[in-house]
């Protein structure tokens, strides 16, 4: 089969051929391989864990709860939540330093509401 895929970036959309996606798309595993290379199991815990818990509760997840859940010390977890931060695609934090965002979810509204198979409800981000 021979087509078309439509890929936008930012405001722009454009068409690329199928073997051009497919290309892309054989790819992906080792450039996110690359992306992730800075995670420890530490990190990974921490993300997975406010990820699981957001649609739980209807507030920014606090340091010192991830720290308790963790085990971690809680130096560690802010140094943690501050490496998975700045590397911009993981988490945002409020002001206070909670996590209020991770994706794929948020305690923040949104115009993206989400209805978890746990009958849990939370907002996309």
């Amino acid at each position: 089969m021979s087509g078309q895929v439509l890929v936008g970036r930012a405001r722009e959309i454009r068409a690329v051929s199928d073997a051009d996606f497919v290309r892309a798309m054989e790819g992906l595993p080792g450039s996110m391989a690359a992306r992730l290379a800075f995670m420890s199991p530490d990190h990974h815990m921490v993300r997975d864990f406010v990820v699981r818990e957001m649609p739980r509760q209807p507030r920014p997840i606090a340091p010192r709860q991830i720290a308790a859940v963790t085990g971690l010390e809680i130096e560690k977890v802010t140094r943690i939540l501050l490496d998975l931060e700045r590397h911009l695609f993981f988490l945002v934090r409020n002001p206070a330093g909670d996590v209020s965002w991770a994706y794929p979810v948020t305690t923040e509204r949104t115009a993206h509401h989400l209805s978890l198979s746990t009958g849990e409800k939370t907002f996309g981000a």
